[in-house]
């Protein structure tokens, strides 16, 4: 039962990813198997391995059904199936997360994908979602939200900021697709608090408006979390 359900899910997000435009360059060929950067040289993507010397495991990724340790601050655990883990993805503008979640809120904190649009399907438990706009006309942003159930689906447009919150009693698990082979992630309180080197204090005093005391704070916690 537990294999047919995920198997559902898959077949959910490949349909979705189907018809969305990926925001990764298309591939000039079959595949282009990704293989590490040589000689210092750096391009949009990554090289490729000679095809003749692709095997399937290029393709594969193992263990995705497997329950992840949720004790971080948070209570949450992502697991990223990118061009990092299966570098047959190269060129292909696609990826996928797990994402399990703690009972009683565990959280996925507010944070962006910069290269790409992200659906998401709840596979287990109760998760209260959303995405923030960007500048509207009169200068606000809309936050949009929706209590999503096993099944439900969601969709977080590329760039935006959104989250994921537990609001149930048991544990959750989500199943997200990414249009992009390495969609990237910005997780906004690690980000603007625990940035190496720090911000100036000064900035963030004046963007957030709050005492210096508060930034210290922060940016004590935030760096030290980043940087252990």
């Amino acid at each position: 039962m537990e294999g047919l359900k995920f198997l559902l899910v898959f077949v959910v997000l490949a349909l979705a990813s189907s018809f969305a435009s990926a925001s990764d360059p298309s591939p000039l060929q079959d595949f282009c198997v990704a293989i590490k950067e040589t000689d210092g040289v750096f391009v949009n993507g990554k090289f490729c391995k000679d095809p003749q010397q692709v095997t399937e495991k290029d393709f594969f990724f193992s263990g995705f059904n497997v329950p992840r340790d949720t004790s971080s601050p948070v209570g949450s655990n992502v697991t990223a199936v990118n061009v990092a883990q299966i570098p047959g993805l190269n060129t292909l503008g696609i990826s996928l997360a797990r994402i399990d979640f703690a009972p009683y809120g565990g959280l996925n904190p507010p944070h962006t994908h910069p290269r790409a649009t992200e659906i998401l399907v709840v596979v287990e438990g109760t998760l209260y979602v959303g995405f923030v706009t960007s500048n509207l006309a009169n200068g606000d942003n809309r936050l949009i939200t929706k209590v999503l159930n096993p099944g439900d689906v969601f969709v977080f447009p590329v760039g935006l900021i959104h989250f994921q919150l537990n609001v149930g009693k048991t544990n959750a698990v989500a199943l997200a697709s990414l249009s992009s082979q390495n969609p990237g992630v910005i997780t906004i309180a690690n980000a603007v608090f625990g940035a190496d080197p720090p911000i100036n204090p000064n900035v963030l005093t004046k963007a957030f408006q709050v005492d210096k005391k508060v930034v210290d704070y922060l940016q004590k916690q935030f760096w030290t979390d980043n940087n252990n």
